[in-house]
């Protein structure tokens, strides 16, 4: 797989992406890796669809969204794509968890790594009423989304396959974090569209700040300050995605480390045009400061992997900076990558 192609293909239709919001189609991922391919991610629209929270469903197979009216020609379907490692649309019965059933259009896709491999199935799914049902556009609309993530998921899910120096399973915010980044790249697109903003590019600064204080609101503690300066500017859909991503890593990165042992400090984000054009990106921190024996980025963790893949993608350039209390991680991104 080319780790240097856009990732924002994904963004080309504006109708396609306006389904793919938390609100309207649920999303779900499984791992075949794993005895029994269980789940391993959910998105907010699947928990308001089935009524069943994430804790509830993480690393269980989607046998149990079956009962008594589900057809057991519709699950064989669903059974054998996965067996084969293939693409399949069904209409199926499922199940709420207050027990109710529900017409479920489901599309099951196999994500590859980079060897081609499977490594996870993408379960696009939406409600479909009766009004719907002899109706091309609501399987219309899946499909259209289906082919759209599944090769950028595919480079996203790469990092997660290969073998780290992190210990234990992959946890699920390891995965949450990258998709529901991806997700707000995909709102932000769909708001530039009905605001008109030039060349129906997105506009990177709200994004950026929406991110990053998301990620301080989970990740800090107290008497850990979170600060940002961010200018606005609109950007073309896949410097947006990749900047997004990168700044996600970095700065979860920083929350993560940068304090251990530490009860005070401050991670600050800036970001600012440059006077050449494209942009730069800082994450800074007055914590422990990263040690001389550690590279960053660490090509031996999945965070790592993804920050170089991103920054190769970008044409940008990443320096960390140690100073004598803390970490400055500086991201420039040339002119011309940014433009719309």
């Amino acid at each position: 797989m080319d780790t240097r192609r856009k990732l924002a293909s994904v963004i080309d239709d504006q109708t396609a992406l306006a389904g793919f919001s938390r609100v309207r189609v649920s999303m779900i991922l499984t791992d075949p890796r794993t005895k029994d391919n269980p789940i391993v991610y959910v998105n907010a629209a699947f928990e308001r669809t089935t009524g069943y929270s994430r804790s509830a469903v993480i690393g269980r197979n989607c046998r149990f969204l079956q009962g008594p009216e589900t057809d057991k020609a519709d699950v064989d379907r669903l059974r054998h794509a996965i067996e084969s490692g293939r693409d399949v649309t069904v209409d199926i019965t499922n199940y709420r968890a207050d027990g109710e059933p529900f017409l479920n259009r489901l599309i099951i896709a196999p994500i590859a790594d980079s060897s081609g491999d499977v490594i996870y199935f993408l379960g696009i799914q939406k409600e479909v009423y009766e009004t719907e049902r002899e109706e091309d556009a609501a399987n219309a609309l899946l499909v259209n989304v289906r082919a759209r993530v599944q090769e950028d998921l595919g480079l996203l899910l790469d990092s997660f396959s290969q073998p780290t120096d992190d210990a234990g399973p992959m946890p699920y915010d390891v995965v949450s974090r990258r998709l529901e980044c991806l997700q707000l790249v995909y709102e932000s697109m769909k708001l530039s569209d009905e605001q008109a903003l030039p060349g129906r590019g997105i506009d990177l600064g709200a994004l950026v700040s929406r991110i990053a204080a998301g990620i301080a609101h989970e990740a800090s503690r107290s008497g850990i300050r979170y600060q940002q300066s961010v200018e606005p500017m609109v950007v073309n859909p896949d410097a947006a995605v990749r900047v997004s991503i990168l700044l996600s890593e970095v700065l979860a990165n920083a929350f993560a480390h940068a304090f251990d042992r530490m009860d005070q400090g401050v991670v600050e984000v800036r970001m600012v045009r440059l006077a050449a054009g494209g942009l730069r990106l800082t994450v800074s921190d007055d914590g422990v400061g990263l040690p001389s024996n550690t590279p960053f980025p660490n090509p031996e963790t999945v965070g790592g992997r993804l920050i170089m893949t991103l920054t190769d993608g970008l044409d940008a350039t990443i320096s960390p900076i140690r100073g004598a209390a803390g970490t400055v991680v500086m991201i420039d991104v040339p002119a011309g990558i940014t433009e719309i």
